[in-house]
């Protein structure tokens, strides 16, 4: 008899953070981590950037009590960056004047990753990026 593996699926991590200033400082560290775990070392940078926007604008512009963030591997170099909430309202990009403090979050995200999103889900809303290495297009 031959036996094999059965498919386990992609890598991720996922977790519930409380809607806290801590939150995105836990959220970088979290997402470092799994993707050093993964030999992602190369989305670190990116990806520490990216959920620290999206967690931002969840704790900013929501009412939400807790933030979830995860990270998926989607292939041999990329991952996916999910940051949900409870408020259905989309996120969309500003356009700041150079004086405004605020407000370029989701520019910054737009630059970064190889593409976003958002859609509502029961209870909320995900924002999502996805993230690639130079050389996987």
């Amino acid at each position: 008899m031959t036996m094999s593996a059965a498919p386990v699926g992609p890598q991720r991590y996922q977790e519930r953070y409380p809607a806290t200033l801590k939150a995105a400082g836990q959220a970088r560290r979290d997402m470092t981590l799994a993707l050093e775990t993964w030999g992602l070392t190369e989305l670190a940078d990116l990806a520490r950037q990216v959920v620290t926007e999206l967690m931002a604008n969840a704790l900013e512009h929501t009412d939400s009590a807790t933030v979830g963030a995860s990270i998926t591997r989607t292939g041999a170099r990329s991952a996916r960056i999910v940051v949900t909430d409870s408020c259905r309202t989309r996120p969309t990009t500003g356009a700041p004047s150079p004086d405004d403090e605020h407000g370029r979050g989701l520019l910054v995200v737009d630059a970064l990753a190889h593409a976003w999103g958002s859609e509502p889900v029961h209870g909320g809303k995900r924002v999502w990026a996805e993230l690639r290495a130079d050389s996987e297009q």
